[in-house]
């Protein structure tokens, strides 16, 4: 009797070790078929810092490689526009070539979609953001029949921005369809007599008002000073130009201190380690 009991003992045993073995090869299959199928499998994108994000304002995949490996960037933004300066198609292939691109080095890119009507305007952002759902944002502009696409976008699981805005007023209807983002433009606010800037941060206090996650994305800035001053009262989220980009970097005084330190390590006789 006790030999069976061993036997059978060992027969659970056995049978115990050979489900895991099987469970770790379902798992390894299932893992490798993953990184076959899907681009999001595995990310090459940088975390996520803090609560400020900046958003490259380009189409141009040369500034990309040249500005994106500064790491400042949580994202680049294009439309139309941006597309026709930088010479590419607005097409729904070609924004998934871009996209492709973009989030091999950023954690987000923004697109437009387009359309005579709310429905067209619906299944082009449908179209575009089915490469990535989750890093995909669909721009729509702020007017009744983007509203119109972009509440169903938003009921079908797309991250929707809501561009074009010139009137604080227009942060309450983001606010109310639930919309990731509202991009105000600062610059052609204050080209068409309004107050960009005082526009801007009304929109933060209306979003901050209503407890909304909304968030305020300030477009057309036209140098980096406009940048620090936003900060100051208190938005955190900007989309700028390549060239505002550099302007981050240029202040003659670091780059004299940067310099008068090098010349210093080169007399101590540092070595680099080329």
């Amino acid at each position: 009797m006790a030999n069976q009991n061993v036997h059978l003992v060992r027969m659970v045993n056995m049978m115990v070790l050979d489900f895991h073995r099987r469970r770790g090869f379902t798992v390894v299959i299932i893992v490798l078929l993953c990184c076959c199928c899907t681009r999001r499998c595995i990310s090459f994108t940088p975390p996520h810092r803090g609560e400020c994000r900046f958003f490259l304002d380009t189409a141009d995949t040369d500034e990309w490689n040249s500005l994106l490996p500064l790491g400042i960037f949580h994202g680049v933004t294009t439309n139309p526009t941006l597309l026709e300066r930088a010479d590419e198609p607005c097409t729904v292939e070609n924004l998934h070539r871009l996209a492709d691109e973009a989030l091999m080095r950023t954690n987000e890119f923004m697109c437009q979609t387009w359309g005579s009507n709310p429905k067209e305007m619906y299944d082009n952002g449908m179209a575009i953001s089915r490469r990535d759902r989750e890093r995909i944002v669909i721009k729509v502009p702020v007017t009744a029949r983007g509203a119109e696409a972009a509440t169903m976008l938003v009921e079908s699981g797309v991250r929707v921005c809501l561009t074009a805005c010139y009137a604080s007023k227009q942060a309450l209807v983001a606010a109310s369809i639930g919309v990731e983002y509202i991009a105000p433009y600062l610059g052609r606010m204050n080209d068409n007599g309004k107050d960009g800037f005082d526009e801007c941060a009304r929109m933060q206090s209306i979003v901050d008002g209503l407890g909304s996650e909304t968030r305020i994305l300030v477009a057309s800035l036209r140098d980096a000073d406009t940048l620090a001053d936003l900060a100051a009262e208190g938005l955190d989220t900007y989309t700028f130009s390549p060239a505002v980009a550099r302007e981050l970097f240029d202040e003659p005084l670091t780059d004299d201190a940067a310099a008068q330190f090098e010349e210093a390590a080169a007399k101590g006789g540092t070595n680099s380690f080329a």
